[in-house]
């Protein structure tokens, strides 16, 4: 048995493996530290009362003859479909055109099985590494993937140039990790070239629920979108459910093919193939946090995440460091010193004990940047200021950091 080649075209270790990693060099050679964890976007604040309540209930209920559920609808529940139809696209898009998973991630790795291996997709860069290796262990990097750089000079909008041969834009907004949120003129420029070009736009909206000034949180709220347009959702940081799983997708039914065959009923068709349907006690944690107090607690918590990314942003500032995103967004996204970002990576770990995300991880355009996440208790932000601040490595400009010595953990 050959294996497949195309696993010699990505990493070794998936990004955030390799930080857990460099991460566990670091406790053996510095048993006595506190490390500050800022890398990996894993929310970190608990399960609200009312999504906890939720799962409490349906979980006594499978205990039951009358309350036991076994496989449930192929599309998922059709009490959370409705709720997410009417809260997050107020109506606007119809249950029957949303499909519950078990998170973003997986929804993206089966829509390169619903698109074959002869395709070419255009993916920002940076942009969060799942799109691109998911695609490249299905198909190899070679006439498949054109990436779009997505800088400062060009305010984080994906440069064009190279995509009109490409079949599917992968666009995310607010996006991992630059935090770059599209303007409705934005978005109505990627639909109208979309359009023009005879191509689908898979845009992933898991990070929605942070951008609060009235810009798009949806395609859908782009005139024609439905045509080109399919959006993944996800309750991971909308509402702490990374441990928990579960994300939807949106499969509008005026999406086709070239030969007028409709996307959703193939998708439906791989989902009763390839899927069960996520989690029934996940489903009702969604239907909870989608209730109106659901929604007020979970907001709560992502004004609170915001906050901390405030914190964490105006520190960045006073050191003079190019900081951008952490407004719509809990991450940041700040240009280092170092030729490499691993080096600062590696620099900020030794020296003021925290861990980041390389920028190189989220591809080329990524590289000489770090990412900061804002999932952390506040008692660890005001550490991490604090840190920020004084620190002397060579990623910020100057300044002393004093590093309590404690038993070895994370914070």
């Amino acid at each position: 048995m050959r294996r497949n080649s195309y696993f010699s075209q990505v990493a070794k270790n998936y990004l955030f493996s390799e930080v857990a990693k460099r991460k566990e060099a670091f406790f053996h050679e510095n048993p006595h530290s506190t490390l500050i964890s800022l890398s990996i976007g894993d929310t970190t604040e608990p399960l609200t009362p009312t999504i906890c309540e939720g799962l409490t209930k349906a979980a006594a209920l499978l205990g039951t003859r009358e309350g036991y559920t076994g496989y449930g609808a192929e599309k998922g529940n059709v009490q959370l479909r409705t709720r997410i139809s009417q809260e997050i696209y107020q109506g606007k898009i119809c249950p029957d055109a949303i499909f519950i998973s078990d998170g973003a991630k997986c929804d993206i790795g089966r829509l390169t099985l619903l698109f074959g291996p002869n395709v070419r997709i255009a993916v920002e860069d940076p942009s969060y590494p799942a799109y691109i290796d998911t695609a490249i262990i299905h198909r190899g990097y070679e006439n498949t993937i054109l990436p779009l750089p997505c800088t400062p000079e060009n305010d984080f909008f994906p440069d064009l140039t190279t995509a009109a041969s490409a079949d599917i834009l992968y666009i995310c907004s607010p996006n991992n990790p630059t935090g770059k949120t599209y303007s409705a003129k934005e978005l109505e420029h990627l639909v109208a070239y979309a359009k023009a070009h005879k191509q689908f736009i898979i845009f992933d909206s898991a990070y929605a629920f942070y951008v609060q000034d009235g810009r798009p949180r949806s395609i859908y709220e782009i005139p024609g979108s439905k045509e080109v347009a399919i959006e993944i959702g996800s309750f991971s940081k909308m509402a702490g459910f990374t441990g928990i799983r579960l994300g939807w997708m949106v499969v509008p039914s005026e999406l086709c093919y070239e030969d007028g065959h409709t996307v959703q009923s193939d998708w439906v068709r791989l989902i009763t193939t390839f899927y069960n349907g996520a989690s029934s006690l996940a489903q009702q944690g969604g239907i909870a946090a989608l209730s109106p107090t659901g929604l007020e607690e979970i907001t709560a918590q992502i004004r609170f995440y915001k906050e901390n990314a405030s914190l964490l942003r105006q520190a960045c500032l006073e050191r003079g460091w190019q900081t951008y995103g952490g407004i719509h967004s809990p991450y940041l996204w700040i240009k280092t010193t170092h030729n490499t970002s691993w080096e600062a990576f590696d620099d900020l770990l030794r020296n003021a004990h925290i861990l980041t995300t390389p920028g190189i991880g989220f591809g080329k355009s990524g590289e000489g940047f770090l990412r900061l996440s804002s999932f952390a208790s506040r008692e660890v932000i005001h550490e991490a200021v604090q840190r920020i601040k004084v620190t002397s490595c060579a990623t910020f400009p100057s300044g002393k950091v004093h590093m309590t010595k404690n038993r070895a953990r994370v914070m």
